[in-house]
C-alpha cells in the first residue's frame, strides 16, 4: 500500500521530464495503470476494514454501542487535526482528514445493515467516479504539479496550502465513501483476518478486479506514455471515467491479492518487516511526506528540476526499502510508530481508557 502511495505522490515534485524520453515515457505509462486513482483505493478499503476490527475489539471487550460509535468519532476528528498538519506541514496532497472527516460524517453506517452499505456504495460511485474523471480531464488539457506550486520559501510552504484545504477535504469525502465501505463489508466477513476460509472469493475479487482495471486504465496509460491521443472531449471523458471506476476495482482487487498471499506464504524476516511496517502505516505515510519535501522543496534539496519520471519511481521505490527497513528495526527494538502512539493516546484519552 505504501509502495503504491509513493509511487503515486513521487513524480508530482518535479517539473517535468528530465530524464531520457523513452524511460519517463515508461514511468509515466506504469504509474497511471498501477497507481494513480488505485493505490487510494487500496488504501481507502483498507482503513474501512480497519474500522470493523477496531469496532470489534471494543464490543468484544464489553463496550456498548454508543461508547464505540464515540470512540470512532474521536478517532476521526483526530485523524482531521493529523491532515491537516500533514498538508501545512509537509505536502498538499492528504488523505488522512479526508478519512477522518469521511468518519466523523458516516460512523454509524460502520454497524448499519449490509443492504444499506451496499446502497451507500452504489449511490456513492457514479458521482465520485465523475468527480474523479473531471479532474483527470483537466489534467489531459493542463497537465499540472505541485512543483509548479511550491514555495520559494518554507514560511510561505506553512501558510499556502491552508486556504484551500477546507473545500479540498469536503470534496474528497466523496471520493473515498464506495472503496471504504467494501472495505466494511469485507471485514464483516473475516475476509481478510482469515483469508484461508476465503480463498475462491479472494480468487474471484483478484482475478476480476485486476483484469477490468488493467482493461479500462490501459488507454489513459497509453495516453500518459504519449503512445496515444485524442482531441475528442467524448473519447477524453470516456478513458477518464473507465481508468477512475475501474481503480476502485483495481484497488480492492490488490487488497484480495495480498489476503490470497498471506494466506499461502510462511512468515519470515521478510513478511515480519512487511507486517511492522503495516503496523506503523500511518507513521509513515507522514514520513514519505517529509521526505518529499526534504527532497523537492525549493528550500530544502530543491531536486525537482533535475529528476525525470522515471528517477522519481526509484526514488518512491528507495523511500519505501528504507520505510521497510526503518519499521523493521522499530519491530526488532520494541518501538511502536510514534504517530500511532500519539493517535492512540489523543483517541482513549478522550475514550476514557
Amino acid at each position: 500500500m505504501l509502495l503504491l502511495i509513493a509511487l503515486s505522490h513521487a513524480p508530482a515534485f518535479v517539473d517535468g521530464d528530465a530524464g531520457p524520453a523513452p524511460l519517463d515515457a515508461a514511468a509515466r505509462f506504469l504509474k497511471s495503470l498501477l497507481a494513480d486513482n488505485q493505490a487510494r483505493n487500496m488504501f481507502v478499503f483498507l482503513f474501512g476494514y480497519g474500522l470493523v476490527q477496531l469496532a470489534r475489539r471494543q464490543e468484544d471487550r464489553g463496550a456498548g454501542w454508543a461508547s464505540v460509535k464515540s470512540l470512532l468519532r474521536r478517532r476521526a476528528l483526530w485523524l482531521v487535526v493529523v491532515g491537516f498538519l500533514n498538508t501545512v506541514l509537509f505536502v498538499p496532497i492528504d488523505i488522512v482528514a479526508v478519512y477522518g472527516l469521511t468518519l466523523l460524517l458516516l460512523a454509524p453506517l460502520v454497524r448499519a445493515r449490509e443492504p444499506v452499505l451496499w446502497w451507500t456504495v452504489a449511490l456513492t460511485l457514479v458521482p465520485a467516479t465523475l468527480l474523479l474523471a473531471w479532474q483527470s480531464v483537466m489534467a489531459q488539457t493542463r497537465p499540472s504539479t505541485i512543483a509548479e506550486i511550491m514555495e520559494p520559501t518554507l514560511g510561505a510552504h506553512l501558510v499556502a496550502s491552508i486556504p484551500s484545504w477546507p473545500a479540498k477535504t469536503v470534496v474528497s469525502v466523496l471520493i473515498v465513501v464506495p472503496a471504504m465501505f467494501v472495505g466494511v463489508l469485507a471485514a464483516r466477513r473475516r475476509v481478510l483476518d482469515e483469508p484461508e476460509r476465503h480463498l475462491p472469493l479472494l480468487r474471484r475479487v483478484a482475478v476480476i478486479g485486476i483484469g477490468l482495471a488493467v482493461a479500462g486504465r490501459l488507454p489513459a496509460a497509453l495516453m500518459a506514455a504519449g503512445a496515444w491521443s485524442t482531441t475528442s472531449a467524448p473519447v477524453s471523458w470516456a478513458v477518464a471515467v473507465a481508468h477512475d471506476l475501474t481503480g476502485y476495482a483495481g484497488g480492492v482487487a490488490m487488497a484480495a491479492v495480498v489476503g490470497l498471499v498471506a494466506a499461502r506464504i510462511r512468515r519470515g524476516r521478510l513478511v515480519a518487516a512487511l507486517a511492522a511496517l503495516g503496523q506503523r502505516s500511518l507513521t509513515f505515510y507522514l514520513f514519505q511526506a517529509l521526505l518529499w519535501v526534504v527532497l523537492f522543496y525549493p528550500f530544502a534539496l530543491s531536486l525537482h528540476d533535475d529528476m525525470g519520471q522515471a528517477a522519481t519511481l526509484g526514488v518512491a521505490a528507495g523511500v519505501w526499502v528504507l520505510s521497510v527497513a526503518l519499521a523493521d528495526g522499530m519491530r526488532a527494538l520494541g518501538h511502536r510508530g510514534p504517530a500511532e502512539i500519539l493517535l492512540r493516546k489523543l483517541t482513549y484519552r478522550s475514550y476514557g481508557r
